[in-house]
């Protein structure tokens, strides 16, 4: 179905790799409207629970492919425009999944790779990882992934890297929120299966309700109509089959039933 990446099953984990090593898993056009359909079929699909992006080979993707940028930079505006619009689509299919994602990041995850690990709710690197917004080098700017990366470090960090385009370390991308957390390359699968762990034991309706929680409340003023907001979505969480349940679970000292294989 894929010529750009694949797609492997764990029980009800799916992992999305993409599958252009020789050129650090580089985006263009393909792996851009691949990437797109993969999200809507894992969307779709009940069974999984868990979404993991991660990229083959040495590096989870330096970004743009240089003969894409060689054609955008020769192509129209309008078509221009189609480009970013695709791109802009593919992050904002995976920025709001309705099901937990992470980032398995190791080597370089330069431009639209720091895009990629942005838009992700979760982000496991490897000690080797190494990050950029580095659109302005090449006289471009990081348009399409700024919303994602302004949510993961703020506008103060952002003004720096989006201007200097300075590579940041693993150690730098932890302290400045743009990963979760950081595991030798080798322990990398052990990390990001910790983490799959500690979601599975989640309730998946909670936990969309929790992503739609986050958005709903984010940057709004603690007023009145906040109050009342959060308010009505407790008490609507209260009542699905799923917190009954996880409430007896707890109880009667069992696994809730999303927890039974």
């Amino acid at each position: 179905m894929f010529e750009t990446l694949t797609i492997e099953h764990s029980g009800p984990v799916a992992t999305i790799w993409m599958t252009r090593p020789d050129v650090f898993n580089a985006f263009n056009e393909q792996l851009i409207n691949e990437l797109t359909a993969a999200y809507a079929l894992l969307e779709q699909d009940n069974s999984v629970r868990v979404v993991v992006l991660g990229g083959r080979g040495p590096h989870f993707s330096a970004g743009a492919d240089l003969n894409w940028m060689r054609r955008a930079a020769n192509a129209s505006e309008q078509d221009n425009l189609e480009d970013a619009r695709c791109f802009a689509r593919m992050l904002h299919t995976l920025s709001t999944l309705s099901k937990p994602t992470i980032a398995r990041v190791q080597g370089a995850a330069l431009g639209g790779g720091t895009g990629l690990t942005a838009a992700c709710d979760m982000a496991v690197a490897s000690a080797d990882a190494v990050f950029s917004t580095s659109e302005v080098k090449f006289g471009i700017i990081p348009a399409v992934i700024s919303p994602y990366v302004l949510r993961a470090i703020g506008p103060r960090q952002a003004l720096r890297y989006f201007q200097s385009a300075e590579r940041i370390s693993v150690e730098k991308a932890l302290a400045i929120g743009l990963v979760h957390e950081v595991a030798p390359l080798e322990q990398l699968d052990v990390a990001v299966a910790a983490l799959v762990k500690s979601l599975l034991a989640g309730g998946p309706l909670a936990q969309k309700a929790a992503k739609d929680l986050i958005s709903a409340v984010h940057g709004k003023a603690l007023n009145e109509l906040t109050l009342e907001d959060t308010s009505q979505r407790i008490a609507r969480q209260r009542r699905t089959d799923e917190a009954r349940e996880g409430v007896s679970a707890f109880l009667d000292k069992r696994s809730p039933a999303w927890m039974t294989p």
